[in-house]
């Protein structure tokens, strides 16, 4: 098979911060380069082999390297080697810069946005490996993209890139670009919201004439962007729109949010370009049961509907699913994010009480005060026992619906989202036995 010359042979590179993507990074780069390793938590490695590799800081100051690959984790501002990389910022390349000096010539379709690139990605990589495409899922979901073994010319890559990744990409471009939406997230990292919503425009600003850019252009940061910006891809319009008739052809309940509607009409735009007839888009469609602690629902009863949505970790999260909703119990809480405004007002939650937990209760308490109901729990066990007695009072027979949508990071007690949702999952099976 062709192979690009890869920029990144035969040099001296520092590879700083050794998780997923690091790692993969020196895996694959070890061979063929000398390799330096730096991490703010060396205690913690126990690979010799890595240990070998790595440097000390005070080692490190005067040394020229021809790149530094960095993991999305760091943040330059903030980090042990903040001066030094400042000052060699233009060494400074990714994981996706790697893949993509290496692998110019495969298709990649990559996946960015505040909310629901990991579903849309999944959903796109279903459809294809339905129609028996070569089809790796990467970057943010799936494998690390420098992992992915025997690829050929046909492989499609898809990538979920978030903006951490692309903000430090110099070289990476994709054939078709998608924004799903723009909403204020990770401003204690960007610090502005014109930082953020900069760092996923570039993977746009980056495609040159032959690529494709699918953009919610009904999106007001997006809309914006798209003025103040030359763009040299073609764009493709997305307004959010699905055509209620193909919603009841798939007849799968996954698909009644308003976000995975938003969702699905991406994948349906995209699919058109890769000339997948809608028939066989409906059959993966119909089979799709979601990702994980993502508006995934664990229990359906007649009377009862309870939607685990750990990885919302904003508003714009949260409101994506509560817009679609009534007679709601949220469960609500965790470490605030920066900047997050609530949008919905009294009218939009007049079927809403929230129960809220976590760290930053005064946070949510403010922007619920004269919105809905609320109450606080220090104990998720508590609370969610709460719900279930509120729920047994209620007079009305009308469907109930336990939203645990937390709308916050959830460092304060947990190690991620993965774990929050972990646990609120083993909470409703020991309380209601389901």
């Amino acid at each position: 098979m062709q192979k690009n010359k890869n920029i990144f042979f035969k040099k001296k590179i520092l590879i700083y911060g050794l998780g997923k993507s690091g790692l993969s990074t020196y895996k694959y780069l070890k061979k063929y380069s000398k390799i330096f390793i730096f991490d703010d938590k060396e205690k913690f490695i126990k690979n010799i082999n890595i240990k070998n590799k790595l440097i000390k800081h005070k080692n490190l100051i005067n040394k020229e390297f021809d790149y530094i690959i960095i993991s999305p984790g760091i943040d330059i501002s903030k980090c042990t080697l903040s001066k030094y990389l400042k000052k060699n910022s233009k060494k400074i390349y990714t994981d996706l810069d790697i893949f993509y000096s290496m692998h110019s010539f495969n298709k990649n379709i990559t996946i960015t946005g505040t909310n629901g690139k990991s579903t849309t990605a999944k959903i796109l990589y279903e459809v294809l490996k339905d129609q028996k495409f070569d089809v790796r899922l990467v970057g943010n979901i799936g494998n690390p993209i420098l992992l992915e073994k025997n690829i050929t010319k046909k492989t499609i890559y898809i990538v979920e890139a978030s903006s951490y990744q692309l903000e430090y990409s110099r070289l990476f471009k994709t054939d078709y670009a998608a924004i799903l939406n723009i909403s204020p997230d990770h401003l204690e990292r960007h610090k502005t919201l014109k930082n953020y919503i900069k760092a996923k425009f570039k993977l746009v600003k980056n495609q040159t004439s032959s690529g494709l850019a699918f953009l919610n252009t009904k999106n007001l940061y997006i809309k914006k962007e798209i003025k103040k910006n030359k763009i040299m891809s073609k764009i493709i319009k997305i307004n959010k729109k699905v055509d209620k008739k193909f919603i009841e052809k798939i007849n799968n309940p996954y698909f009644i949010t308003e976000g995975n509607k938003e969702n699905l009409s991406f994948v349906i735009e995209i699919s058109k370009k890769l000339n997948i007839k809608k028939n066989n888009l409906c059959k993966t469609l119909k089979k799709f049961n979601g990702l994980k602690y993502r508006q995934q629902i664990i229990y359906r009863s007649k009377s009862l509907t309870i939607i685990n949505d750990s990885k919302a970790t904003s508003y714009s999260s949260s409101v994506n699913i509560l817009k679609s909703l009534t007679n709601v119990y949220w469960i609500v809480g965790g470490l605030a994010k920066k900047g997050d405004k609530f949008s919905l007002s009294k009218n939009d939650c007049k079927t809403f009480k929230a129960y809220i937990f976590g760290k930053d209760r005064r946070f949510f308490i403010k922007h619920f005060k004269g919105v809905m109901n609320y109450q606080y729990f220090k104990n998720l066990t508590f609370l969610l026992k709460k719900v279930l007695l509120d729920i047994k009072k209620e007079e009305n027979n009308e469907h109930k619906i336990i939203l645990f949508s937390p709308a916050a990071a959830s460092f304060d007690s947990f190690k991620n989202f993965e774990d929050r949702g972990k646990y609120f999952n083993n909470l409703i099976k020991k309380i209601i036995h389901v």
